[in-house]
């Protein structure tokens, strides 16, 4: 048996203490008591709506061969036999771990942060890197104050590569989880409005991202966005904080990883792309300039790490994009089809406009129409009014004549643009579900793109729900 970690080893670490005769080791470490699989260890962490040890019952039901609990919680698991290690706080005990786990490693780590593509970018790297080794990334956007120490306590001893994302909100929330990651490479996609309530301006913002160069390594490098303003700032940034080494993507021409062309469709894209002096013609299998600026960076970190260049380029062919971040889906409606882009994960002005434009490069069939389905962008504060007025431009730019809208914010929007754009607004997410379902026609094509908080992942399945797919429908990665 091939433990993830040795019992003892993770109770010394922790600075816990048994109760009942534990296991010799774990094969996995879970937090979520519905998906823990036999043989792995169930930390029992409280967050801010529930508390881990509630479900702690659950958790031994479904194959928990051992539980981490805190102090002041154990009373109340007197019931449980299934063996434990007591700790005073099981969400501390998870980063102690996590901070073990990246001793022992001996795999070169990159950190990725942006305002934008942080999650596309990660899968990228693990898909570009996994023919050069054994490659250990988050299986979701697990990229908070929980989500980090998760990944790296979860990554086995022989990894050759561990690929993290770490978000933020506010300011001082990167800081501390980079310097468990302690990346070899930290990567800033871009800087760009998100969260802009909880910031003063987009230079708070960019001093926030520029935390991760703080955690890399002695000798380790800084991978930056060339092509955006804050480039000279996060570059005496990486400087004041002993990065020696900063390289730079995008198309600028002083670019070290530089994006020389583009080709793109609404289907995929081809790039010519320079790296190490040489010229590659890369298939992306995602749409998107955008797509194409992260695949820079996972071909730049391939690079970077000695990985395989050539694999790491077919790679890219292989990449489709993922639920709620542009996977495509193609219904059955009538005699004809319906293209659903299913953007619905969350949003962004940035990441709003670069999905308006894979939706004016994705042509409709026949008669069907240009469907831009949005919802509000949260999180905006003062700057909401104008960050989503100023939609109207890129929309109209792309020639963009249906658009249909739903939440408070989105009455801005709705507001700028002109007769000649045929809007539909709804208050509710439920009210716009239910119009979207009776309105699409034959040869649609609808993008579906709000905040997380808005809900329209509902409106992706109400789609999916009402009209059978065809046979062609992309699959995730």
């Amino acid at each position: 048996m091939t433990w993830l970690w040795n019992t003892a080893e993770m109770m010394a670490v922790m600075g816990g203490r048994p109760v009942g005769s534990g296991p010799a080791g774990v094969t996995g470490i879970s937090i979520d008591s519905r998906s823990i699989t036999p043989g792995e260890a169930f930390f029992a962490i409280k967050g801010e709506r529930v508390d881990g040890h509630d479900y702690a019952t659950l958790a031994v039901a479904n194959g928990a061969s051992l539980i981490v609990v805190s102090e002041a919680k154990l009373p109340a698991l007197g019931r449980l036999t299934t063996p434990m290690i007591v700790v005073e706080d099981v969400l501390a005990a998870l980063g102690k771990l996590a901070v073990a786990a990246r001793v022992r490693s001996r795999a070169q780590i990159v950190a990725v942060t942006g305002s934008v593509g942080k999650t596309t970018t990660k899968e990228m790297l693990r898909n570009v890197l996994a023919p050069s080794g054994r490659v250990h990334a988050a299986v979701a956007s697990f990229n908070n104050h929980w989500g980090v120490p998760l990944t790296l306590a979860r990554m086995p001893a022989d990894t050759d590569y561990g690929v993290f994302e770490i978000g933020m909100n506010h300011p001082d929330e990167i800081r501390p989880l980079v310097k468990m990651v302690r990346p070899h490479v930290s990567v800033i996609t871009t800087i760009a409005p998100a969260h802009l309530g909880n910031f003063k301006s987009l230079d708070e913002i960019a001093a926030a991202k520029a935390e991760i160069l703080e955690g890399v390594e002695p000798n380790g490098v800084a991978l930056l966005n060339r092509d955006n303003k804050y480039f000279s700032y996060l570059e005496q940034m990486a400087h004041a904080n002993g990065v020696t080494n900063v390289l730079s993507f995008g198309q600028h021409a002083k670019a070290d990883f530089r994006l020389a062309d583009f080709e793109g469709t609404g289907e995929g894209s081809t790039i010519w792309a320079v790296v190490n002096g040489e010229t590659m013609e890369v298939h992306i299998g995602a749409p998107g300039r955008h797509i194409a600026e992260n695949a820079m960076i996972a071909l730049g970190v391939a690079a970077l790490f000695g990985a395989d260049l050539e694999a790491a380029r077919d790679a890219l062919a292989g990449i489709r994009a993922v639920k709620g971040r542009g996977q495509r889906h193609r219904l059955q409606l009538g005699d004809g089809r319906l293209t659903l882009i299913d953007e619905s994960y969350n949003a962004n002005p940035a990441s709003m406009r670069a999905a308006i434009s894979i939706l004016a490069a994705t042509e409709p069939d026949e008669s069907g129409r240009r469907i831009a389905v949005l919802g509000d962008m949260l999180e905006m504060g003062e700057f909401s009014a104008k960050v989503h007025e100023e939609l109207a431009g890129p929309l109209l730019a792309a020639g963009i004549e249906h658009v249909w809208l739903a939440g408070p914010e989105m009455t801005a929007l709705r507001d700028a643009l002109p007769d000649s754009v045929h809007v539909q607004h709804c208050p509710t997410t439920a009210e716009l579900s239910d119009f979207v379902v009776r309105n699409v026609i034959p040869g649609d094509v609808l993008m579906v793109k709000s905040s997380l908080g808005l809900g329209f992942g509902k409106i992706v399945s109400a789609l999916i729900d009402n009209y059978p797919a065809l046979p062609d429908t992309e699959r995730q990665l």
